[in-house]
């Protein structure tokens, strides 16, 4: 197949979003490489991401671009031989083993704690926030924490496990503005260091563990953006450790992305350079693992405030570039852009989800009274 029929096939494929290449609108594909269309024809999603990654194109608006692709389904059309492999590799093995719990720890969150406090709020909470009545990143991140401490009914004394609890800045606002006792774990050595500073002279502490070697008994746990590192072959594990863990009149709040169709892997340009063995839940995956282990009280779903959430991290990303340069290349900063927006752009299709589940170990004797 010449360059040109690689580039009318593209086209065709393209056009059913309404997205041209070398268009003038924002969502439209500026091509700077002739090899470009045979290497997303090849390579599928990995490869378009890389080229990006290696200049081959640009487009104003990445964020308008991936979601007019994925509401038209463009990438169930483009299958390729790497996610084929990647699929298969999901299915023989368990990519989120013992052995390979700590590889996201160290390839994504342990890169430079300079990165997130610039790119994240004043707390350091890397997850979607709550945009009802709030007009800032900061405000969105504090009703967020906010309507967590109210779903999990916190009461002052109460023993608390954050599992993932990031650079600590969620475990210190249960602990100052509730009173109670938090552990908190993560698989990241660069997270718990700030935390504990974060932290320190309070109630709290933070731990660099896996999930599956916790023990003890806790009133309340909590979950925020660490489930889609845990894995479909180990979601049974893992309810059934909460189970383990929680007091029988304890609740549990899980707070995770989540995707509308079943899966066993994530895209494969996100698994390479952002979030290695991760891969998002469906419904039927959770709730068939929670099954005569823990009972559904409340399930609350607010993924478009997701998109808000990461169009603020690339702002904040882009306007510390200046300083941020000095530690990080160009290719990284064309990677972290194009992430965190065609993330955004994930998320404004509806393709993503995001979940806040409150769970308890026997049901809430006369009923949970739900928060919003």
């Amino acid at each position: 197949m010449t360059g040109v029929n690689y580039r009318r096939r593209l086209e065709k494929l393209l056009a059913a979003a309404d997205i041209l290449i070398d268009g003038d609108r924002p969502w439209d594909l500026r091509v700077h490489h002739p090899d470009l269309f045979r290497r997303i024809l090849a390579q599928g999603s990995l490869g378009f991401g890389e080229a990006y990654m290696d200049g081959w194109w640009d487009c104003p608006a990445i964020d308008q671009m991936i979601c007019r692709a994925m509401r038209a389904r463009l990438d169930r059309r483009l299958h390729s031989l790497a996610l084929l492999v990647d699929a298969l590799r999901a299915r023989l093995s368990n990519r989120q083993s013992r052995r390979r719990a700590f590889q996201v720890g160290k390839r994504h969150y342990d890169i430079g704690n300079d990165l997130y406090r610039r790119m994240l709020d004043e707390r350091m909470i890397y997850s979607c926030g709550y945009w009802q009545d709030a007009d800032t990143l900061d405000r969105a991140q504090e009703n967020k924490l906010d309507l967590i401490c109210r779903k999990l009914q916190l009461a002052e004394g109460q023993k608390v496990l954050d599992i993932g609890c990031g650079w600590g800045g969620t475990a210190r606002y249960l602990a100052e503005r509730h009173g109670v006792e938090v552990t908190g774990i993560t698989v990241s050595t660069a997270q718990a260091e700030l935390a504990r500073e974060y932290c320190r002279d309070l109630p709290i502490e933070i731990l660099v563990r896996d999930y599956r070697d916790l023990k003890g008994r806790f009133d309340r746990i909590l979950s925020v953006g660490m489930f889609e590192h845990v894995g479909y072959k180990n979601y049974v594990t893992y309810f059934r450790k909460v189970s383990d863990l929680l007091t029988d009149d304890g609740l549990f709040l899980l707070h995770t992305i989540a995707g509308n169709e079943t899966t066993v892997r994530t895209d494969p340009w996100i698994e390479r350079y952002i979030f290695p063995n991760g891969m998002l839940p469906s419904a039927s995956q959770v709730t068939k693992a929670w099954e005569g282990l823990l009972v559904l009280e409340d399930w609350h779903n607010f993924g478009p405030d997701y998109d808000r959430t990461l169009m603020a991290w690339q702002s904040n990303f882009e306007e510390a570039w200046p300083d941020l340069r000095k530690s990080y290349d160009e290719r990284f900063r064309r990677m972290w852009n194009y992430y965190l927006l065609s993330s955004a752009g994930a998320f404004r299709a509806r393709e993503n989800q995001v979940w806040q589940i409150v769970l308890s170990r026997q049901g809430i004797p006369g009923g949970y009274r739900i928060a919003r």
